[in-house]
């Protein structure tokens, strides 16, 4: 099965419910009020993301698990950034404990599904994504259930797709269960007890009730240990040089009319706004793997990786920004005055050109996501040259390509400071973070059968 026909399918479905979903409430998953800070941008992306299918390249054939991974992707984009992670962690580990307990290559996540050696694989994989999406977002059942008879029907029948189909669907209930009470829900939020020079306040796209996500940090995590185990040192102090040359760069170029900002960075800017770490990484991987093909164990494989190593980032981030609770660009601009730095001038009419999250700004979420996944992936692919090209629908006109991941995520650092919403040192800890992460979880979950998953930690791994 080709993603052409699949995009062909989830097109078709979304043609004739786009009103529908325009309309609803992206979160009711999570059972909370709608978030203003999120409404604007995500009200476009449950169509944006269902056609999101027809922007990636076809060229060469894609297996099973390739497929999945694009619904997957397409499914889970009507989710604020973080959920995304999550949902996408429970699907590809759910595909990967399928195909394991099949091809047994590597060390299981679970340990506890068994199948027989001469099961469909592709069956497995294709069960464990169904049965772990159609759960969690019941709204896209018409969908996933076309698609998944797509599946099934290029499967050949008989006892060895049955016996896949069933640990497929065994899989997916066991992620499922074993994520049920992880903490990410319901949503918790912070409101700062001090105003203060440096503490985060509250920013004009934030709710009432405060600063978003402040149960993340709680979350368990997939790979890591606890989110404390990657923390990180303190942002610059107010009065030290690293957060004047900081502060002075994102009030040069962050503000929606900077003459300073060429249009590129401008552009990417823009889009890293609308394409956050799942749909980037997931679709970057898809291309690395398309043009170099692996098999489909090794799919299941990395592609659960990646994603263990988004989501964790997502935890360890919230875990920082929530223990320092620095304040924003947009803030510090407008306040200069009262932060005890000679050297920085105020600008209360300082406006970035992206809205600013409504959460602490250090260390960037969208950095430490971004380099986890690029460390992930360079382990897994080595570092290039490779050939990708992304886009959105949200953005048309504007294509990047890039030979390299770091080069994107370069990109992403540039795009949150000249977007106004991050310093540059909060890319900075963002990226030690990430690539932290991700090279612990590749280090010590998921190895092949015959190696130790075990690595003496590093500094501040303990």
């Amino acid at each position: 099965m080709k993603l052409k026909r699949i995009a062909s399918s989830l097109l078709a479905a979304v043609l004739t419910s786009a009103t529908r979903l325009m309309g609803q409430n992206v979160i009711t998953k999570l059972n909370q009020p709608k978030v203003r800070t999120m409404s604007r941008k995500q009200l476009r992306t449950p169509l944006c993301g269902l056609l999101l299918l027809l922007f990636i390249p076809l060229t060469g054939r894609s297996d099973v698990v390739q497929d999945w991974d694009a619904i997957m992707q397409a499914t889970v984009s009507s989710q604020p950034p973080f959920p995304q992670a999550r949902f996408a962690a429970i699907t590809q580990l759910a595909v990967f404990e399928a195909v394991n307990a099949i091809t047994r290559e590597y060390k299981p996540y679970l340990g506890t599904i068994t199948a027989p050696h001469d099961a469909s694989p592709e069956a497995a994989a294709a069960a464990a994504a169904y049965g772990v999406l159609s759960n969690y977002f019941p709204t896209s059942l018409s969908t996933l259930s076309a698609t998944y008879a797509s599946s099934l029907a290029a499967i050949p029948d008989g006892p060895r797709k049955r016996a896949g189909i069933a640990t497929g669907q065994a899989a997916a209930a066991a992620m499922i269960a074993a994520r049920a009470n992880d903490g990410s829900s319901p949503l918790e939020y912070f409101l700062p007890t001090s105003s203060n020079p440096g503490v985060w306040q509250l920013t004009p796209s934030c709710p009432a009730a405060g600063g978003l996500f402040f149960n993340w940090q709680n979350v368990t995590p997939f790979g890591i240990r606890s989110a404390s185990q990657f923390f990180l040192g303190p942002p610059p102090a107010l009065t030290s040089g690293r957060y004047t040359r900081a502060y002075d760069e994102v009030k040069e170029v962050g503000d929606v009319n900077s003459t300073e900002r060429p249009q590129d960075r401008t552009n990417v800017a823009l889009f890293y706004d609308y394409d956050v770490p799942v749909l980037i990484f997931n679709d970057a991987a898809r291309q690395i793997t398309t043009a170099k093909p692996r098999s489909l164990s090794e799919n299941a494989h990395d592609f659960a990786l990646i994603n263990m190593a988004i989501s964790d980032a997502a935890v360890a981030t919230f875990y920082n920004k929530y223990l320092y609770k620095f304040w924003r660009p947009e803030t510090a601009i407008h306040d200069a005055g009262n932060d005890g730095n000679d050297k920085t001038t105020p600008d209360p009419n300082f406006q970035p050109l992206i809205e600013t999250p409504c959460f602490p700004s250090y260390p960037s979420a969208h950095g430490t996501l971004s380099n986890a996944a690029r460390e992930m992936m360079e382990k897994i692919y080595g570092e290039g040259p490779f050939s990708i090209t992304l886009s959105t629908p949200a953005l048309p006109g504007v294509t990047l390509h890039y030979s390299r991941l770091e080069e994107i995520t370069d990109d992403i650092s540039d795009a949150r400071v000249y977007g106004g919403i991050h310093f540059r040192t909060d890319q900075d800890a963002g990226a030690l973070l990430g690539t932290r992460i991700g090279d612990y979880i590749y280090d010590h979950k998921l190895r092949h059968g015959g190696e130790c998953d075990y690595r003496f930690p590093r500094g501040n791994e303990w």
